[in-house]
């Protein structure tokens, strides 16, 4: 047998076929995103609606807690921020956990972890689209403008600027992020200075007090915050696009980790610090749902357009997602096609590097958003706000498992090592990854809408296992011109 034909040379050029396939999946890409494009993408994903509209109720139903509840969703969001950034760091990839997958879990992981973070992002853009319109009859002069119509605009306007390029897209998503951390700064600036005067608002004398009055830090007891949690994670959904945006950085490896380890501060500051603020200027039974608790603070003080200003904050938070939501689909569903998970025409691009096709197919699902809002337009956020939830968690437990598989990799001598290490790993990993079973849990609990979402668990499971094998028995005859012939999808990277 010569040296050519020995066992471990065997193995070395089925190694060499594998990371030269993975790495050939970036081409095409331009590496355009700067510094301050792919800062902002990482705010952006950190501050949603959730902050700006969902705080209100949230006040409502926990009191001052909730400053607790988003400090730890926060650290745990930060953990796998920092897991994602490893894997980051080992291999940049604008198909992003989805690579990851294929290369630490196999072809199968890959396959349900792209489909369930697409489920997410479908579902997430027709609750986005719903919300734009909403919004819109704010305003007196759209009062009347059908739903359906401005669904139907909002959709155009963001789906042409992800077609022309990445750099459009990164502009749009760095306005987005900068009136959300304008209108939040303003806050914190304003408040901070009615805090330290003494200065009353609406016949409240601001301070510590006004939690120690009204019950404490938990008047309402500890299971109504408890419970909270497993809304409030999903506040924070959308903080892994800056992983997807490394496929196109101009510098992934100095970008990237200096972007994750601003999350951890921006989430204290804007999340903890502004709910501490909020129920220390007014009582926290002050708030309610369906109010911007910082409206509410503006409104108190007697400032005139305070609504209008907010519901334009709201509008670009809704308009941020949605954008968010077709460039990262576009991109994973390109590295389901160049796996074999996804039909081959998803992977085309065009002359602007944009992966088109994932983006079109997408848009068609918000197009079936805008028909969900002329038909049943007071249900559409109950009819799919649920499902978009089991992807996200389905996303954030496969980023920690292959960053397991990767620390394993490492230990192994099969990858280099990074020095972007995930903190307290691998005590850290399992515990998000019992964090996230937790979060499971209490959905289960949360009726009726939680728990029909975790029922339909073992129906989606199904329509995984149906796909899956769907793709097994057409895959044979695309794989020869998509992977090298060393390897089968079914048993690729395992």
């Amino acid at each position: 047998m010569t040296a050519m034909e020995s066992p471990q040379a065997a193995e070395f050029a089925a190694e060499f076929d594998k990371r030269s396939w993975l790495e050939s999946h970036e081409a095409g890409y331009h590496k355009t995103l700067g510094n301050r494009q792919v800062q902002m993408i990482a705010i952006g994903g950190a501050i949603g609606t959730g902050l700006f509209l969902g705080a209100g109720a949230r006040l409502q139903i926990a009191g001052p807690s909730l400053a607790i509840v988003y400090l730890v969703c926060g650290v745990f969001s930060f953990l796998i921020l920092r897991a994602l950034g490893e894997l980051v760091l080992h291999r940049p990839s604008s198909g992003s956990f989805v690579s990851y997958a294929r290369e630490f879990l196999g072809e199968k992981a890959s396959f349900v972890a792209g489909w369930m973070y697409f489920l997410n992002w479908a579902m997430t853009g027709i609750v986005d689209i719903t919300a734009v319109a909403l919004y819109m009859h704010y305003w007196d002069a759209l009062a009347d403008l059908p739903q359906w119509v401005s669904a139907l605009g909002a959709l155009v306007i963001v789906g042409s600027m992800n077609l022309v390029g990445v750099k459009w897209f990164a502009e749009m998503e760095f306005w987005f992020a900068l009136v959300k951390v304008a209108a939040i700064s303003l806050f914190l600036i304003v408040g901070t200075l009615f805090l330290g005067s003494g200065l009353e608002v609406a016949g409240n004398t601001t301070g510590m007090h006004l939690i120690t009055e009204n019950g404490g830090l938990f008047p309402n007891g500890l299971l109504p915050a408890l419970v909270l949690v497993q809304g409030v994670v999903f506040a924070f959904a959308g903080v892994e696009l800056v992983g997807t945006a490394a496929g196109e950085c101009s510098d992934a490896k100095k970008i990237l980790p200096r972007a994750i380890n601003s999350v951890i501060w921006r989430i204290a500051l804007f999340y903890v610090g502004s709910v501490a603020l909020l129920v220390c200027l007014l009582p926290w039974t002050a708030y309610k749902a369906g109010e911007s608790p910082f409206v509410t603070f503006f409104a108190a003080l007697g400032v005139p357009g305070i609504g209008t200003a907010m519901n334009i904050v709201v509008l670009t938070a809704a308009l941020s997602s949605l954008n968010s939501g077709l460039y990262s689909t576009g991109r994973v569903l390109r590295a389901l096609a160049q796996g074999g998970s996804a039909p081959q025409f998803l992977s085309r691009m065009n002359a602007q590097a944009v992966p088109y096709a994932g983006i079109l197919v997408t848009l068609a699902i918000y197009v079936f958003g805008v028909v969900l809002n002329y038909l049943v337009p007071s249900s559409v956020f109950e009819i799919v706000l649920n499902i978009a939830s089991l992807g996200i968690l389905s996303t954030w437990g496969f980023i920690i498992v292959c960053q397991m598989m990767f620390r394993r990799a490492v230990e192994r001598g099969e990858v280099e090592d990074v020095s972007f290490k995930m903190p307290g790993a691998p005590v850290t990993s399992w515990l998000t990854l019992a964090f996230l079973l937790g979060v499971l849990v209490l959905m289960a609990f949360d009726y009726p809408n939680g728990t029909y979402t975790v029922s339909a668990v073992p129906f989606v499971a199904l329509l995984l296992w149906g796909g899956w094998r769907w793709v097994n028995k057409t895959q044979q005859t695309m794989m020869p011109t998509t992977m090298p012939s060393v390897m089968l999808t079914q048993n690729i990277l395992e």
